[in-house]
C-alpha cells in the first residue's frame, strides 16, 4: 500500500446514494438509530452557523488540545476522507489547498473539490505545505503528519499552524460509527458550522438503522479483505471502521483479530480461516481485475470457498475509513454479501 497510512485502506444500492452522503449512523450507548441529511458540498461556510456562537471551543485531538477563537481561514486537507469531510459540510471556501486521492471524489463534491489548489498528488513537501500559508491542516493518516518530511504536528505548530488528525488514527480501542460522528461533529464546530454537522449525523443514523432492518437476523458471512500483497495479503483488520463496516452489513471479517485498522496476513491463514466472500478494496495502479486474476490464478487459494465460487465485493478504498462515505459503504456491502 502507499505511504497515506501509519502502518504501510461497487456500486452503491441506489444510485442516489452517490449524493452528497446522506449516510448514516448507530448510536452504540443508547442503541437508537438515527439519521441526517448531508449537503451538497455546494453550500457556502457558515450556512447554518451563527456568527460567534462557537467559539472558543476547545478539543483535545489525538492528545494535542486546541482552543479555536475563530474558524480556520486556510486549512489544507492531506488525504482524501477528510477533504471529503470538509465539502460535505460547505466549506471548500476555507480550504487553501488539497493533497492525495485515493480515487475520484464522489460526483457530489466534483465541482467543489475542482475549486481547491492542489499542492500534490501525494504529500507535500514541508515547503509547499508552508507556500499555501495554512492556518490548520488536517490529516486523514497519521503518515500526513511524518516526521522525515518535516511536517510534524508540533513542527507545524512551532510554525503557528493548528492541525488535526482523523480520529480512526489516534484511538486505542475499536474504531466505531459513534467515532465518526465525532470527527464530524468536531470539524463542524472547529469550524463554526455545528448545525451542518448535527443535521449530517442525524441522517446517517437513519441510513444505518435503515440497512440494519434489512439485515435482520441472518448468519454473519465470513468475509476476507484483499487490499494488496503478493507474498502476504495486506487486509482490514479488528480495530479500525472498516470492521464496523463489515459487521454492520453482515459479514465477519476473518481477520478481526489483527489489532490494527489495516494489517498483513498470510496466505495460508487466508485458505486456515475459509472466506466465503473475498471483498476487494479498489484504489491506485492495480485495478480490481487484476486482483481478481491474482487470487483465482493462485493454486494456493483453489479451494478458498470465495475463490472456488468466484464471490467477490468491490469497495472504493476512501468507503472503508473514518469518512462521509462509511454509512452508505454499509448499505453498499450489504447489498453485495446477499447476492
Amino acid at each position: 500500500m502507499s505511504g497515506r497510512r501509519s502502518t504501510t485502506a461497487a456500486a452503491l444500492i441506489a444510485l442516489a446514494l452517490l449524493a452528497p452522503l446522506t449516510a448514516c449512523g448507530f448510536d452504540s450507548e443508547s442503541g437508537s438509530q438515527s439519521g441526517s441529511g448531508s449537503g451538497s458540498g455546494d453550500g457556502k461556510k457558515g450556512d447554518t452557523a451563527k456568527a460567534g456562537a462557537s467559539f472558543p471551543y476547545t478539543v483535545d485531538n489525538c492528545g494535542v488540545k486546541t482552543t479555536y477563537r475563530k474558524a480556520p481561514e486556510r486549512a489544507v486537507t492531506m488525504n482524501q476522507h477528510v477533504t471529503e469531510i470538509m465539502l460535505e459540510l460547505g466549506l471548500e471556501k476555507s480550504v487553501a489547498g488539497t493533497a492525495y486521492l485515493d480515487d475520484a471524489v464522489l460526483p457530489a463534491y466534483k465541482k467543489a473539490y475542482d475549486s481547491l489548489p492542489v499542492l500534490a498528488k501525494e504529500y507535500p513537501s514541508r515547503e509547499k505545505l508552508l507556500a499555501a500559508n495554512p492556518d490548520f491542516v488536517y490529516g486523514g493518516y497519521a503518515s500526513a503528519f511524518d516526521a522525515k518530511d518535516g511536517r510534524t504536528r508540533d513542527a507545524l505548530k512551532d510554525s503557528g499552524i493548528d492541525s488535526r488528525l482523523n480520529i480512526e488514527y489516534c484511538t486505542e480501542k475499536r474504531t466505531t460509527l459513534d467515532d465518526l460522528y465525532r470527527e464530524i461533529e468536531e470539524i463542524g464546530r472547529t469550524f463554526g458550522v455545528h448545525e451542518r454537522a448535527e443535521q449530517w449525523i442525524a441522517q446517517a443514523r437513519t441510513t444505518v438503522a435503515a440497512t440494519g432492518r434489512k439485515q435482520g437476523t441472518k448468519a454473519p458471512v465470513p468475509v476476507f479483505v484483499y487490499d494488496s500483497g503478493d507474498k502476504t495479503a495486506s487486509t482490514v483488520g479488528g480495530k479500525g471502521i472498516g470492521q464496523e463496516l463489515i459487521q454492520r452489513a453482515g459479514g465477519r471479517n476473518v481477520f478481526a483479530d489483527i489489532d490494527k485498522s489495516f494489517g498483513d496476513a498470510s496466505w495460508e491463514e487466508v485458505v486456515a480461516r475459509k472466506p466465503e466472500i473475498v471483498l476487494i478494496l479498489d484504489y491506485g495502479s492495480v485495478s480490481v481485475a487484476q486482483k481478481k486474476e491474482r487470487l483465482l490464478k493462485d493454486p494456493a487459494l483453489k479451494d478458498v470457498p470465495a475463490i472456488r465460487n468466484k464471490r467477490f465485493a468491490v469497495l472504493p478504498l476512501s468507503d472503508a475509513v473514518l469518512g462521509v462515505r462509511a454509512p452508505a459503504a454499509i448499505a453498499t456491502l450489504a447489498g453485495q454479501f446477499d447476492r
